[in-house]
């Protein structure tokens, strides 16, 4: 064994080392716990969702929805949960995303709006900083706003209805906004967006604008009908969001409408899927794709003539749709059509809607 003296040359690469792993672990620990530090700070600045938002449903469609703009990025990301046959929750301001599907849960155990407005603000540890807004399916609601929310904040709420925001120009931010809801007629995700606009006219956030985003669901809406989600869109970075938010709106109302006809298609509920589908072409008149699955569900309800005069339609605006007619089982009932086979002669690759 070897005697260890001071000054002995193992002695001094044994404090070397010693103090090496000192010095390495008080840097590591010192780079851990800064940003910590400094992440604490600013996380609640980050989660400050300033914002206006609606929390809302049409009972009678069958339909729950949320619709929020903010000066912030993706705000969709953050905000609105909903679903189907429970109801919505916007969660905003210094943003706690719990509240979305603990309210959402809480609903579905049979709580009302308020009494999970006190659930929520009873468990949390920073409750006056804190908004939202909650509808139940059956219309009750409630929007809480704390008191160290950034001004102008506030919120109001109805039957079926339930309209917050914060860091906004004013209160007749929400007050446009209410009106907008109740007086406008339409679809529930029409009347969102016409509460959106109503906000944005009154002054909006008062910061600006970025992103938007609007959510619907209805039970087995999705496509094919094994997802809720009737309409999903978002606008998360965009110098005009609400402009873009409407243009994605026109398209989303109109596949809606497409995946309600499908759905029921797929069922073999043709004569139930031909409206749904009509309505479709009528929203979107220079989509070959929808005129050629109005001429599938037109022939699958017994209209052979409407269906060639879709399939006719569909080709002049797609013709590259002519080699998926000729092979489609779907229209196997036409293959000896003489209009038929002219109208499918020639070239063409298949692009279709469905995936």
């Amino acid at each position: 064994m070897h005697n260890i003296q001071y000054g002995d040359p193992l002695t001094t690469k044994a404090v070397k080392v010693t103090i090496f792993i000192f010095i390495s672990l008080s840097i590591f620990f010192h780079l851990l716990y800064v940003p910590l530090q400094a992440n604490e700070c600013e996380s609640p600045r980050k989660s400050n969702i300033a914002t206006f938002s609606i929390a809302a449903c049409d009972p009678s469609a069958g339909e729950i929805g949320v619709a929020v703009a903010s000066r912030f990025f993706a705000v969709g990301h953050v905000v609105p949960w909903a679903k189907a046959g429970v109801g919505a929750v916007a969660t905003q301001s210094f943003v706690n995303t719990s509240f979305g599907w603990r309210g959402l849960e809480l609903l579905e155990m049979g709580l009302t709006p308020d009494e999970i407005v006190n659930v929520l603000t009873r468990s949390d540890k920073n409750p006056e900083q804190r908004q939202f807004g909650i509808v139940s399916a059956d219309g009750k609601s409630a929007t809480f706003t704390g008191e160290k929310c950034l001004a102008w904040a506030g919120g109001r709420n109805g039957p079926n209805y339930a309209i917050q925001g914060n860091i906004l120009a004013g209160e007749a931010v929400v007050t446009a906004m209410e009106k907008a809801f109740l007086n406008t007629k339409g679809t529930l995700a029409e009347r969102l967006y016409a509460a959106l606009l109503a906000g944005e006219k009154n002054g909006g956030d008062s910061r600006g604008k970025q992103s938007a985003a609007l959510l619907v669901v209805k039970e087995n809406a999705g496509y094919g009908g094994y997802t809720d989600r009737a309409i999903d869109i978002r606008v998360d970075d965009h110098a005009e969001p609400f402009k873009e938010l409407g243009r994605l709106l026109e398209y989303a109302q109109m596949n809606y409408s497409w995946n309600q006809g499908w759905t029921l298609f797929t069922q073999k509920k043709f004569t139930a899927a031909l409206p749904h589908m009509e309505r479709t072409a009528e929203m979107a008149p220079a989509n070959a794709e929808v005129f050629y699955d109005l001429c599938v569900i037109r022939l699958a309800a017994g209209h052979k003539e409407k269906a060639l005069q879709a399939l006719k339609k569909a080709l002049q605006l797609n013709p590259k749709l002519k080699n998926q007619a000729r092979n489609d089982n779907d229209l196997e009932k036409l293959r000896k059509n003489p209009e038929f086979i002219r109208l499918t002669k020639g070239g063409g690759t298949p692009n279709p809607k469905r995936p």
